[in-house]
């Protein structure tokens, strides 16, 4: 079985939720007998990063890509794709129809990018799966809007090419339309009636997390020696909302002093982030706060702090699934997580993490305080939650269902052309 896997971004310099599913599942299909080949726009000039999709036996093939956008500058358009831009590309459609024994193609983008992929698989007449990652309808009105602000104030030339693919009616063609949650599954019903809709966790290789990798830790921020480490995993963006975070540091340290707010990932948004900056530097909060940049999915430093840390905090404004819970309870760390679709359907309150409203900062300082005034409590949380990663949501689960799901939509198909060809 060869399937094609297209994303709208594969960056390893900017790794994120979406880069991680696709390196787990790759890896976990090809001991399964699918190779897998990953399309993804074309990255910046520059020294190229070590790439792990590659590097893991996987075949990436690159395509120029664009944001068509008119009037905004470079480094907006940059946000744009980091976060969810709609792009176009001209030599999509006939990279992806010179592709040879493709049996499946797998979209991990919606808009103009998978529409192509939509076309194409249809002109090949093989299935075609759309996997729907940071929401398509299960998503709060106020991050609408801050998703299209980099683009305010341009002009989208893009919309003519996106109305001729029929880029808005994509999930109406498609096979099987994957979602993480029920409330997303629930709305695309909806939306598109009479689809094959699954809900379809993502997987993580929890044996990862397994081996003691906190002397990493200690030894690459030796600045977290006797605190209590409080961890946030996610790129620099409004979408996770550290700001509202920082916002609450203060009152955080002045309640547990010995805390320490550790946040790690990339600066995809470099407005935002200096912004933060300047609030902790503004807060007096240099001691209390440490922002360390990115690092590498599986990387001993990062499996050391999830281990250290007395909770990872998911502030997120939206988050569909959260994989950041996944690995955090791989490592046996509980979760205090934001309300939102994802981490409602994953986290038991009072059984493996805790859940707070941002509307409401008083709820986020009394999960703390229970998870650091109760470590006994916490670690029993923290156990439990790597139960259920090891059961539920370990890699190799999630390669079984979607191997399946693959051979069942490649037998339609035969079926199908069989019986017209009688």
């Amino acid at each position: 079985m060869r399937v094609v896997h297209l994303l709208r971004k594969y960056n390893p310099s900017e790794w994120g939720g979406t880069e991680s599913v696709m390196l787990q599942l790759t890896a976990e299909m090809a001991k399964r007998g699918v190779e897998s080949v990953v399309y993804a726009p074309s990255v910046a000039p520059g020294p190229a990063p070590p790439d792990p999709l590659a590097a893991s036996g996987c075949t990436v093939r690159r395509f120029n890509a664009y944001v068509p956008i008119w009037g905004i500058s470079a480094d907006r358009k940059r946000q744009m794709v980091a976060v969810g831009g709609n792009m176009v590309s001209f030599g999509l459609a006939g990279s992806l129809w010179g592709e040879k024994g493709v049996d499946v193609i797998h979209s991990h983008a919606l808009g103009r990018l998978g529409a192509i992929g939509r076309l194409v698989a249809r002109a090949r007449r093989i299935p075609f799966v759309v996997s729907i990652h940071g929401g398509a309808y299960d998503v709060p009105s106020e991050l609408r809007v801050e998703l299209r602000r980099p683009a305010s104030g341009g002009w989208d030339w893009g919309k003519s090419f996106g109305f001729m693919l029929r880029a808005r009616r994509l999930m109406d063609q498609a096979d099987a339309i994957i979602t993480l949650n029920p409330s997303e599954a629930a709305l695309v019903r909806e939306r598109h009636p009479g689809r094959r809709v699954l809900v379809e966790p993502h997987g993580i290789p929890t044996a990862l997390f397994v081996r003691d990798c906190r002397a990493a830790a200690g030894e690459a921020f030796p600045g977290f020696r006797g605190r209590e480490v409080l961890l946030v995993l996610g790129r620099i963006d409004p979408t996770k909302n550290q700001a509202w975070l920082i916002a609450q540091a203060a009152e955080l340290a002045r309640r547990h002093p010995k805390a320490l707010l550790v946040l790690v990932g990339p600066f995809t948004d470099g407005e935002y982030a200096g912004a933060l900056r300047a609030r902790i530097a503004r807060d007096g909060l240099d001691g209390f706060v440490l922002m360390v940049g990115s690092l590498p999915f599986g990387d001993p430093r990062l499996v050391g702090l999830l281990q250290e840390a007395r909770a990872v905090i998911v502030p997120s404004v939206s988050e569909t699934f959260g994989m950041v819970i996944l690995e955090a309870w791989a490592a046996g760390t509980p979760v205090i997580s934001s309300r939102t679709s994802g981490a409602s359907a994953l986290v038991e309150e009072g059984v493996n993490g805790l859940l707070f409203d941002l509307g409401s900062p008083a709820t986020f300082h009394e999960a703390v305080d229970r998870v650091l005034a109760q470590p006994d409590l916490a670690s029993r949380w923290g156990a439990a939650g790597r139960a259920k990663a090891i059961s539920s949501y370990d890699s190799s689960v999630s390669a079984d269902r979607m191997r399946g799901l693959y051979a069942n939509l490649i037998e339609e198909k035969d079926a199908l052309r069989h019986s017209k060809g009688r």
